[in-house]
């Protein structure tokens, strides 16, 4: 069992903030375990920045499998979430539970799914059924078609009791913890005092019990990234550069140099091998 647990998770409400991160492939997640973040998350968001599709709702359950696989065998302190992607759990309840438990059997430690209320009752079957789940409400992306693109939530008084009633029919149906994207700052406050499971913030300010970002975005790995995220490096240009380093290296023939090859000390003993080797292949060919 990895080390940051569905309990430890709870626990850690109004005492310690909660670091979320996703990961999508061995070597990221592998990183982001050893920098110590408590849950490494396998979003649908992978859809756009691996696949680079416009929204999330193409992903598909295998995707997801795949992905989970790759992160789950590098991960040995946190915990492993796994997203449903989109159409994965709606269609009906015993659906959802047969592709939840697939993500569980890919390595996942959790599942997340959006949306809050109407999915209250497969929440609770699925705690029941031993598998934990995060919720999510405010800005769904899966919804994006319905919701007119992505926006800020929680301006309406509509909007804020939707978002409170989501997050505590997540709760009382047995929930660990509630992702808030996208809301007002003072809405998420007012969420995350009024639940007694955590609640993790993407672009809803600093009251949240943790904070999630997407990997591709807090390394700088893109031009353009959310409006609400904090570049924390700049990968994008490092990376060009190493790859414009290495391109005109090799076409002026400074790649590789001798530090990076090797050849025999014995050249005399190679002219040996080479003229045997040689002519074989001749007597070969010759009787072909």
């Amino acid at each position: 069992m990895r080390q940051i647990t569905v309990k430890k998770i709870m626990e850690m409400k109004g005492k310690e903030k909660i670091v979320m991160v996703t990961a999508y492939d061995y070597p990221s997640a592998l990183i982001a375990d050893k920098a110590g973040i408590d849950i490494i998350f396998v979003g649908d968001s992978l859809g756009m920045v691996v696949y680079g599709d416009e929204n999330t709702l193409n992903v598909t359950m295998d995707q997801m499998l795949y992905h989970t696989r790759a992160v789950a065998k590098a991960v040995k302190r946190g915990l492993v979430l796994a997203d449903m992607p989109f159409m994965s759990y709606e269609v009906s309840i015993e659906e959802g539970m047969k592709n939840a438990a697939r993500l569980i059997q890919a390595g996942a430690d959790a599942v997340k799914i959006e949306g809050g209320y109407d999915h209250r009752k497969l929440v609770k079957r699925l705690v029941r059924a031993g598998i934990p789940v995060m919720g999510h409400t405010g800005l769904t992306p899966q919804r994006y078609l319905r919701l007119g693109g992505y926006h800020i939530t929680g301006e309406t008084e509509e909007e804020i009791e939707e978002i409170i009633k989501d997050a505590k029919a997540l709760e009382k149906a047995g929930a660990f913890a509630v992702v808030l994207e996208f809301v007002l700052s003072d809405v998420a406050k007012l969420v995350t005092e009024e639940v007694n499971i955590p609640t993790i913030g993407i672009g809803s300010g600093p009251h949240c019990d943790g904070q999630v970002l997407v990997w591709h975005d807090l390394l700088g790995v893109y031009e353009h990234a959310p409006p609400f995220v904090k570049k924390y490096a700049d990968l994008r240009s490092i990376i060009q550069l190493a790859l414009e380093n290495y391109r005109e290296e090799v076409k002026e023939g400074r790649f590789p140099s001798g530090k990076y090859y090797w050849e025999f000390l014995d050249k005399e003993d190679f002219e040996k091998k080479k003229r045997r080797v040689m002519e074989k292949l001749l007597e070969d060919e010759l009787e072909e």
